[in-house]
């Protein structure tokens, strides 16, 4: 329930901007969690501050033609929402996807926000994108697209201003591109400006990791509260990018054996623990789907393929679910199963991809409950580590990066968990989360005025 006196802010959201249901859902979300605080600092309700916080401070939509492989010229739109500078230069990533709109760019912003501001790193927050799908593109036709899209996108980006990365359908690919294209147009080497590059231009060892494994050592250290860890543990991962694969391997190494995948075709179960060199070499290699894993694993046939629309990937019994694909893919139909199952914690990988029913359905059942801005934040506190690198034009090994990496993800699991604690909520790490965030972003809001 929203305090009564932050209903009127989440009103004014909901007028203000229709059609918007995921950015109407992430400040509910934050709003629900600061009754508390008001409680303790009513001050905070001063000078509209936490209206302002939930009102980007820019958005940008602009038009991006390019030219296909057959001389069509295509039309996509383009968006970048600079959402919160008070902590530093906006930070947060691309999204290439047809279901892009600025709706779900300003819900991406408004979380990255708060996720920054958990990483104790002097980043703000922001997000963008298109409506573009990379997918069965060639790369000619994704080098065109990519430069006509940072044609628009350079005049508003810097490394003191607001600093892009990746996201779905942006990898080292795409940001290869944007990068050239902006190098091009600015006659500048400002390696900062973009994170998730290739090592060999500036890119920081263990950035492509980063989400994954941060995701895991938070589990890791969320799990050890309560005695427990993923030595012997069930997981289930559900997508199969980045973000999964790499939960998948530092899974791996924690002990636990992962036994389900996905993409959007459908999910592959394997009971003997997923082959992560079969997988990589699927995604990363061959661009191909979770279906083809199957026919490639061998092995008397240990694996089965469920196809998309005949079945849930958290039908799959597990000890720890690990939601890494997109928002609101777990459902509160989903969470009673998994609940049913068995399920110990839930970590999430993606932004928001548990709803709002089954987050409530996993507290009431006492399932440990990671939520995204504070479980997956690894991926942007090494974009951070990334950016350090290229103002100091230095290059760290991975064992330094990642050990880092390691230190933020447990900080920010014991600020969660302290902030939970201090507010009368131990063990609730969305209160915790959102709280811990909120303050650090308004305290810094309060020292700059009202702009």
């Amino acid at each position: 329930m929203i305090d009564e006196k932050l209903q009127p802010v989440l009103d004014q959201v909901l007028q203000r901007n229709p059609g918007e249901p995921e950015f109407h859902q992430a400040v509910r979300e934050v709003l629900e969690s600061l009754g508390r605080v008001i409680a303790k600092r009513p001050d905070y309700l001063n000078h509209a501050l936490i209206e302002r916080i939930c009102e980007p401070e820019r958005q940008i939509i602009f038009r991006v033609p390019w030219v296909d492989d057959q001389g069509q010229v295509q039309i996509n739109r383009g968006f970048r929402v600079q959402f919160n500078s008070a902590l530093g230069p906006y930070k947060g990533g691309l999204r290439f996807h047809p279901s892009v709109n600025v709706g779900i760019i300003k819900f991406l912003g408004f979380e990255q926000t708060f996720k920054n501001a958990l990483t104790g790193m002097p980043i703000g927050g922001g997000k963008g994108g298109s409506d573009f799908n990379p997918r069965g593109r060639s790369d000619g036709e994704v080098m065109r697209f990519c430069q006509s899209f940072m044609t628009e996108l350079y005049r508003h980006i810097g490394e003191y201003t607001d600093v892009p990365a990746g996201d779905i359908g942006v990898g080292a690919r795409e940001i290869g591109y944007m990068f050239g294209q902006y190098k091009r147009l600015t006659n500048r080497y400002e390696a900062g400006v973009l994170t998730g590059k290739a090592l060999f231009y500036g890119g920081s060892r263990a950035r492509t990791e980063a989400t994954g494994y941060g995701n895991a050592y938070f589990l890791q250290a969320m799990l050890a509260t309560k005695g427990q860890s993923f030595d012997g543990r069930k997981v289930v991962v559900s997508g199969s990018g980045n973000v999964a694969v790499y939960s998948v391997e530092k899974v791996q190494s924690f002990g636990g054996k992962v036994i389900a995948v996905s993409d959007s075709s459908g999910y592959v179960v394997d009971e003997g623990g997923v082959d992560l060199e079969l997988l990589k070499e699927i995604k990363e290699v061959r661009r191909g789907r979770v279906s083809d894993y199957v026919q490639l694993v061998g092995a008397g046939g240990r694996a089965h393929f469920v196809e998309a629309g005949t079945g849930s990937i958290w039908d799959v019994p597990c000890d720890v679910a690990m939601p890494s694909a997109t928002q609101n893919e777990l459902t509160g139909k989903d969470a009673r199963t998994l609940v049913t199952n068995g399920v110990l914690a839930v970590g999430e990988g993606a932004n928001m991809p548990s709803t709002p029913e089954a987050i409530r359905i996993f507290q009431e059942a006492g399932v440990m409950f990671a939520p995204g801005k504070a479980a997956n934040a690894g991926g942007v506190a090494t974009s951070a580590l990334e950016m350090q690198q290229n103002a100091s034009r230095d290059s760290w090994s991975f064992e330094q990066t990642e050990g880092r990496l390691s230190k933020i993800m447990h900080t920010i699991h014991d600020t969660c968990a302290s902030t939970a604690e201090e507010y009368g909520a131990p063990g609730d790490y969305v209160l915790g989360a959102n709280i811990a965030g909120f303050v650090r972003v308004a305290e810094a809001m309060r020292a700059l005025g009202v702009i």
